[in-house]
């Protein structure tokens, strides 16, 4: 099985994943539809947005967090205190649910993902999903990260609130059972993470460090007017961009309230669009478009003064203008001592004709 993210992320080609997450519970709840239609409609939202792919997250609470599991996001936002009890309100869904959201999503041509949370759901995904995303909150989980690496897949790895000895382990211990290509998304473990803390110069350093792996970015601040956040991600390297995704980012809790809506995912493809098409080529050669304004914009030799046929070239009797369609001034010493084989007159644009 092809993965439009891989694919797109080998060849430097931006990739953004819409990370649906559980949030189409509350969308559901929000239009009083199933939650399977739920997830439906945001997949198609994505797809239509230009997203390309949809990840979710597959989870039981019971395997999750311990009942005394305490809150790390902003309990403004969402003000379940409880890792457990905010879990168990989102974990219905199992093999055949996220079956038949595969199925959906490869009729429509997006690709499917989801993190795998525990064992079970890193089985029973293997079959649906081209690429195993391993959460930041699995990183020092090595039993679990050696588990999916085994799987022999490509693997996204996010690395919030890890330093660089657990990165560095955590990628020894994928790449001693799998040699497929790995994408490291720089994270912060903030939720909402405040523009001042996105830190993204971190993804500069990420490349230098593991040039043989793909550079990511997963997002989660919220998103701002210009998709400047995103857009810098990846003029500083991020080739795949994971963001939460929504239809409603005024929804009380859960990841509504640092996530895209599609308009927001539009704007970011547009914007890197507009990116690639201003970044051009690496090459370092005069563009066909300049020719004209090289032509005219640059200079030639010219006569200072009447210069008779016969008279030896001195340096007094050349001057140099635009257009540059004559002799070019970087030639002058190879001119000078030269003998003029015509009548040269004042102000004229000297021709190699002229000269012998």
């Amino acid at each position: 099985m092809i993965s439009t993210i891989m694919e797109r992320s080998i060849n430097g080609k931006f990739v953004l994943i819409a990370e649906i997450g559980v949030n189409y519970y509350d969308i559901a709840k929000k239009h009083q539809i199933p939650v399977m239609e739920a997830a439906k409609l945001m997949v198609r939202e994505a797809k239509d947005a230009g997203i390309h792919a949809v990840k979710f997250q597959t989870y039981k609470a019971e395997t999750l967090a311990a009942k005394e599991s305490p809150s790390y996001w902003d309990t403004t936002e969402e003000a379940t205190t409880s890792q457990f009890e905010l879990f168990k309100k989102f974990d219905s869904f199992g093999y055949e649910e996220y079956k038949e959201l595969a199925q959906y999503c490869d009729n429509l041509g997006i690709e499917f993902l989801s993190t795998a949370f525990d064992i079970e759901s890193a089985d029973y995904l293997y079959e649906l999903m081209n690429v195993y995303k391993i959460s930041s909150s699995d990183l020092n989980n090595l039993p679990f990260v050696e588990y999916q690496a085994k799987k022999g897949k490509p693997i996204i790895l996010s690395i919030g609130a890890s330093n660089s000895e657990e990165i560095n382990k955590t990628v020894q211990t994928i790449r001693r059972h799998n040699n497929q290509p790995i994408i490291l998304m720089h994270c912060v473990l903030e939720y909402p993470t405040p523009y001042n803390h996105a830190n993204l110069n971190k993804i500069v350093t990420l490349k230098e460090l593991y040039q043989d792996l793909i550079i990511g970015y997963s997002d989660h601040t919220k998103p701002d007017a210009d998709a400047d956040v995103i857009k810098t991600a990846y003029n500083l390297g991020a080739i795949a961009v994971e963001k939460h995704f929504t239809l409603d980012k005024n929804l009380p809790g859960n990841d509504h309230y640092h996530a895209m809506d599609p308009e927001d995912a539009k704007k970011i493809i547009k914007g890197i669009d507009f990116i690639n098409e201003i970044r051009g080529s690496y090459e370092l050669k005069c563009l066909d478009t300049e020719m004209a304004a090289r032509q005219n914009a640059r200079r030639s030799l010219v006569a200072a003064c009447d210069i008779k046929e016969g008279e030896v070239i001195t340096e007094a009797m050349l001057t140099f203008k635009r257009p540059g369609t004559g002799i070019s001034p970087s030639e002058m010493n190879t001119i000078i001592g030269k003998i003029a084989s015509v009548d040269i007159s004042e102000d004229t644009i000297l021709q190699k004709s002229m000269i012998k």
